[in-house]
């Protein structure tokens, strides 16, 4: 059975959150549920967020922190990849817009952040787009997010309207 992590980093079984790594089993259900959480970003690009082979490269590189309701249906997830400078990229934070707004995103950036202590770094950092920034940049602040820098977008992207990353660091000790 994988790895189970809960927002205090222990075993959950008084409700507070928990989550599983994902298994190469999860990745249809991962890309569903990235797709839905991000429709949002319908007017920024002509295409779903990611896909199966996505996904797939992903894990290669790190690992999704996946969390289900007590049926076993994925409602959340979140993308984590460390790197030997002791820093962790947090991305893809995606919870099913049903599930949105009922306080699932804060416990998952604190599994997300107890993970990465846990991994030896020292620094979270994440990146999300200048078009969502005014509802994303204040929610990450709120958690000790800060701003590091404003990078142009890679090639690969190709967005309906101008827009660059945005890269926001935590640190973590």
């Amino acid at each position: 059975m994988p790895s189970v992590f809960s927002a205090d980093n222990s075993p959950s079984n008084d409700g507070s959150l928990s989550m599983r790594i994902a298994t190469d089993a999860d990745v249809p259900a991962i890309t569903q549920l990235i797709n839905a959480a991000f429709v949002v970003e319908g007017p920024i690009f002509d295409h779903d967020r990611i896909d199966d082979i996505g996904v797939r490269d992903y894990m290669t590189k790190g690992k999704f922190l996946l969390h289900e309701d007590p049926a076993g249906t994925l409602i959340a997830c979140v993308y984590l990849e460390t790197s030997s400078d002791s820093r962790c990229y947090l991305g893809l934070l995606s919870v099913l817009p049903e599930h949105q707004g009922q306080g699932l995103a804060p416990k998952i950036l604190t599994v997300a952040e107890n993970f990465t202590r846990n991994a030896n770094c020292h620094t979270i950092w994440l990146r999300t787009l200048s078009a969502r920034v005014p509802p994303l940049r204040p929610f990450y602040e709120h958690f000790g997010y800060t701003l590091l820098e404003i990078t142009p977008l890679p090639p690969v992207f190709h967005p309906k309207i101008p827009c660059e990353f945005v890269v926001m660091q935590k640190c973590l000790i």
